[in-house]
């Protein structure tokens, strides 16, 4: 049979994914994340399944490449953590395009409604008997401007959500697609006129720190800043200092571009090193969540189905359609042009 190693695996990992290999393909499992520390535990292995912190930079693919491993199954959407241009021509890279977009919109919307309406500082009261509203006046979102950045499956379904609360959509996409129900305008005009800003878009080379301190200068104040996408989009010390400045009204993250050595993992018992991640967790107005926008039942089911899909197709020797390179500048319209596998 057929052999593959996960890494960062989690016991909800093997749990789903164990209801889909069906003796088609055995799976170890290894709690620590794939990295130049950990790549010897490939041996044996032909594919790995990675996850969004595991860090496949040159050198590791290169030690992957040596060992046998021959393909690269994300069990997300995003593969900005794969040296894509090292693989191609070696190791193929495969994803899990959608999953469950409506897991990650929902979880946007919680998180908005959390904030505008006070919901956790409410929570925290109550559970201490105190029942006092002073201080938890909110405001309403219909009637409101969201502008979504990014209208792919995940934009799309947050479209969805707030048209149905009510709000004014506007969007803002380097490809705008036609089936989207809702007014393109240049990113300047988003941020101009948008109460509530959500970002739905992949981490790539040209929007690294895309909220930064100029972007943040264009918003209206007491914008309400969305992240359930990749933390490298926003720039976390100047988000700190719109806060400060009272410009940003709050920020609901799910990422945060430091990320990696905390989310995922209890760290409780340990003084918190990064301190920008400190004081934003200091605020009132800003809520955290550890990358579990993802996380539904539904949602990992999709990811087990078509990860491993994606590797019998591989070992299959068939073309796998959720197969990226570093040349799929643009993955969609590649994928529908290509009949064949990248290499």
């Amino acid at each position: 049979m057929r052999k593959a190693a996960m890494f960062d695996s989690k016991p909800y990992d093997s749990e789903t994914f164990e209801k889909w290999t069906a003796g088609q393909v055995s799976i170890d499992y290894f709690p620590v994340r794939l990295d130049e520390r950990t790549v010897s535990l490939v041996q044996g292995h032909e594919a790995v399944i990675v996850f969004v912190n595991d860090d496949l930079n040159a050198n590791v693919i290169e030690k992957l490449y040596e060992s046998g491993v021959r393909l690269i199954a994300q069990r997300c959407a995003g593969f900005n953590n794969v040296d894509g241009k090292a693989a191609c021509g070696k190791l193929h890279i495969v994803r899990v395009p959608a999953y469950s977009p409506e897991a990650v919109a929902e979880h946007t919307a919680a998180l908005l409604l959390t904030s505008v309406r006070r919901i956790h500082k409410a929570y925290n009261r109550t559970r201490d008997f105190n029942f006092s509203i002073a201080g938890l006046v909110g405001w309403n979102l219909h009637g409101k401007t969201a502008g979504i950045i990014g209208t792919g499956k995940i934009g799309r379904a947050f479209l969805n959500i707030c048209k149905g609360m009510g709000m004014k959509i506007l969007a803002y996409d380097k490809y705008p697609s036609e089936e989207v129900d809702a007014q393109y305008v240049p990113l300047e005009t988003l941020y101009q006129e948008s109460d509530v800003i959500s970002l739905h878009c992949p981490l790539a080379d040209d929007n690294v720190h895309m909220i930064n301190e100029d972007a943040i200068k264009q918003m209206k104040r007491n914008v309400i800043l969305l992240n359930t996408s990749r933390g490298g989009l926003i720039d976390a010390e100047a988000l700190l200092q719109g806060l400060l400045d009272k410009r940003i009204g709050g920020a609901c993250l799910d990422v945060y571009e430091e990320e990696s050595d905390l989310f995922f993992e209890d760290r409780s018992g340990h003084i918190l090193q990064d301190d920008v991640l400190a004081r934003l967790l200091s605020m009132p107005n800003v809520i955290v969540t550890s990358h579990q926008a993802f996380l539904t039942e539904e949602a990992l089911d999709g990811i087990a189905r078509t990860t491993v899909q994606n590797l019998v197709d591989f070992f299959d020797g068939k073309p796998i359609p959720n197969e990226i390179c570093y040349r799929c500048a643009e993955l969609d319209q590649c994928r529908k042009k290509r009949k064949e596998n990248c290499f």
